[in-house]
């Protein structure tokens, strides 16, 4: 803790992913169901891909050591396809027609392409000579049963999808949604499209939070917007754990004037506060507890405060709760600075910024204001730039690290 009273941003993130003990428990869910869902156990193959050998190519296959001399004349004695195999053995001075994905016949260990053979009826002459293996795919050559292919904590794709579907499996392990009650707070607010008061405006915070909570594979519950009082707030918590949330969001209300009622009706309801308030900008006055088994996040009120906190520990939350091990990685990468910045004071900055690619590097340009209630600008921006605190001014084209927005799916 700094001297300001201020936990840092890593200080705050580690007491995050400390809260969680263990990842969710793992369900069964039909393979068609499980693009975007995280595997809960290692995915191990059930059979052998190819289960045999096969022609890689259209051609003849024969046995390599016929076609030595050259020119080598075969005699053609059947045909070999996908899903009809060439019944029997060939011979020395035997060939098969074959084609891509068919079986490979005992007693023939290549293709010759059909570019490189001239048949006539049943005689094949090949003219030029083959090795052992030419464009043959042998047993087992992607992967072979029981073969480790996804770790437990990934998040599967459609690659991984058509790789659990080769390797035999109709249904997957993977982790429950982590399910997130979202609760926007404050007399001021109304939802899109509802009639405004002369001092109200419209609630956004929680639809980007929701988008968060969905680019990493949970279930995001709107709980709507919660007055500024301590009875309606609390009827709002005790919908949130008899929903089984796993975790609390809300939006607003936890600094400290007279009309901030969340931290103060969430003690009264039974939080165990883990901490209130860190070094950083925008997003100082974020909230970390716990209401019974329910983990919760307060955030800011102002949107970009908002969605930066739930970037930089909503999204980590939930990969841990997830069972993935890279909830902790670092998600920032390098880049150059597009425009001079001053000194920064004791907190961390996370500047809103456009990208551009100059000179084989990314360009980070602050946008024109980082005032924390503007979301057009938000929107308009592609990465965070990371000042550290007390980190000195610095200079077009100096190095910087950035968190781009795309990357994670934001």
């Amino acid at each position: 803790m700094n001297a300001g009273g201020l936990i840092s941003v890593e200080e705050a993130l580690a007491r995050v992913l400390a809260s969680v003990t263990a990842p969710l428990l793992g369900e069964q869910v039909a393979l068609e169901n499980a693009l975007g869902r995280t595997l809960a156990e290692d995915l191990r193959a059930l059979r052998t891909q190819p289960p045999f050998a096969n022609s890689a190519m259209d051609g003849y296959a024969l046995a390599a050591a016929d076609t030595a001399p050259v020119p080598a004349r075969l005699k053609v004695i059947g045909e070999s396809a996908a899903g009809r195999a060439f019944e029997g053995r060939i011979k020395s001075g035997e060939a098969i027609r074959i084609f891509t994905g068919a079986p490979m016949p005992d007693g023939a260990d290549a293709v010759v392409i059909q570019e490189h053979a001239i048949r006539d009826g049943d005689e094949l002459v090949v003219n030029a000579r083959e090795v052992p293996g030419r464009n043959v795919r042998r047993a087992g050559i992607d992967f072979r049963e029981g073969e480790p292919l996804l770790a437990a904590g990934r998040r599967l794709t459609p690659r991984d999808v058509a790789l659990a579907a080769a390797a035999n499996h109709a249904a997957l392990s993977v982790r429950r949604r982590p399910r997130v009650a979202i609760l926007a707070t404050g007399d001021e607010l109304v939802r899109p499209g509802a009639a405004r008061g002369p001092a109200q405006i419209v609630a956004s915070n929680n639809y980007a939070v929701a988008g968060v909570v969905a680019t990493v594979g949970g279930e995001a519950v709107d709980l709507g917007i919660a007055a500024d009082d301590k009875e309606a707030l609390a009827q709002s918590f005790v919908r949130a754990m008899e929903m089984k949330a796993d975790v609390l969001v809300t939006l607003g209300g936890a600094s400290v004037g007279d009309y901030d009622l969340v931290q103060q009706a969430l003690i009264e309801s039974g939080l165990e506060l883990g901490f209130w308030r860190i070094a950083m900008r925008p997003g100082k006055p974020l909230m970390q507890g716990r209401l019974g088994e329910m983990k919760v996040l307060g955030l800011p009120g102002n949107p970009v405060s908002s969605v930066v906190c739930a970037i930089l520990f909503l999204r980590p939350l939930l990969l841990a709760l997830l069972g993935d091990p890279n909830a902790a990685a670092d998600m920032s990468e390098p880049a150059r600075l597009g425009a001079d910045v001053g000194e920064n004071d004791l907190r961390q900055d996370y500047l809103r910024a456009t990208l551009a690619e100059e000179d084989g590097a990314w360009r980070a340009t602050p946008v024109e204001s980082q005032d924390s209630s503007l979301v057009k600008l938000l929107a308009k921006s592609q990465c965070l730039i990371i000042r550290k605190p007390h980190a000195p001014a610095a200079r077009r084209g100096e190095e910087c690290r950035i968190i781009k927005l795309d990357a994670l799916g934001l």
